[in-house]
């Protein structure tokens, strides 16, 4: 028996049962990563929720095309 394995069996406990489950099952959504940003407490007591900041954000993205093309 390898090291790694030995502490594996060692660490866990009884009670734990995984028998009911699914390898891989949320690997392909894990993979494709996220885009998760922290703001700081007064960004966020300004924008409430994930809405509130995406609409921001594409005004700024809109003002920007336009100011560019100007």
């Amino acid at each position: 028996m390898k090291k790694s394995e030995k502490r594996t069996r060692d660490e866990m406990k009884p009670e734990y049962d995984f028998s009911g489950g699914v390898r891989g099952k949320y690997a392909k959504r894990y993979a494709e990563g996220t885009n998760i940003i922290v703001l700081e407490p007064d960004l966020a007591r300004a924008f409430p929720n994930s809405e509130s900041v995406n609409h921001a954000l594409r005004l700024f993205v809109d003002v920007a095309k336009r100011s560019r093309r100007a």
